[in-house]
Parts: structure tokens; sequence; C-alpha cells
């Protein structure tokens, strides 16, 4: 027969040991600029998105375009220049549907990204598509506006249509 010790609390107002963990004397940091939710006492940390820029965030979104699953105008406000006209033309001229499941029919993928910052406000990026054992390079400038948000100012597709 095995017997349980009680649990003992810690008065949340005690500060002496300069730790926030289990067991801890200290109070646990909420409110702003705490990512701990109130009465959480242990130390690990959320997992958290690493934010890994603008680039990014467009490559997802122009093969999401460019492979016909979301449509060439959820992104106007995002481009500026020639782009938009550019994406009307590299897009699939059937309009974006739900498509059924199906093995034969591989959803692409960015394989990889990167970009070159020539200056201050501009960023050319690439990204890597991959559509099974295709791959299809996908280049675009992001330029950024007077009112510090990134739009599209170009794109280039070379390879077979992801």
């Amino acid at each position: 027969m095995t017997t349980r010790t009680p649990r003992t609390t810690v008065s949340a107002t005690a500060n002496t040991t300069g730790s926030t963990g289990p067991g801890s004397t200290r109070p646990a940091r909420t409110g702003p600029g705490s990512t701990r939710p109130p009465g959480r006492q242990d130390r690990r940390r959320p997992s958290a998105a690493v934010h890994r820029g603008p680039h990014h965030w467009f490559a997802e979104r122009l093969l999401a375009v460019l492979s016909g699953r979301r449509p060439v105008h959820s992104l106007i406000g995002h481009t500026i220049g020639p782009a938009y006209d550019q994406l009307i033309t590299l897009a699939p001229a059937d309009p974006p549907r739900e498509r059924p499941y199906d093995v034969r029919r591989l959803s692409p993928v960015i394989h990889g990204c990167g970009r070159f910052v020539p200056g201050p406000g501009v960023i050319e990026a690439f990204a890597r598509i991959a559509t099974g054992d295709r791959l299809t390079a996908l280049a675009f400038r992001l330029e950024q506006g007077p009112d510090l948000r990134w739009r599209c100012a170009a794109v280039e597709l070379h390879g077979p249509r992801p």
C-alpha cells in the first residue's frame, strides 16, 4: 500500500528564491509582455513560430495563387506596378475551386526560400517550389512603401507551372 503525501502550496506573495518554476516562492509574471497564462507555474515556453521575414509570407501567397488554390485578386493590395499583370498571366485560367483528393495530383510546396537585400526597403527573393520530383524557380521583388508595408513589385516563374 502506498501512502500519498499532500502537496503543499506556496504563498504567491513570497519572493525569496528568484525563480518562477514549480515550487517557486516567487509569483509568476503575468499581464502585458508575458506569454505565460495566469496561474501557470512551470517554466516551459509555448513553441512560437520563428519570424522568417516578409519574403516567406509572400512566397506562400504567390504559390497559392500560381497553383490555383487562391484567386489572383487575393493579392491585389499586396502588389504594385506590373506585378499584378504578371500574376494574371502566370496564374491558371481556371477559377480556384475545391479539388477532390487525388493521389496522382501532388500539391506544390516551398522547398526553400531565400533573399538578397540590395538596399534599404528592397528585398529580392527566390523560392524553390517542389511538386513531386519537379522543381520550379520563383523569383520576386518586394519593396517597402512609405507606410512600411511590403508589396510585391515583380514576379518571375521558371520551369513547369506548380
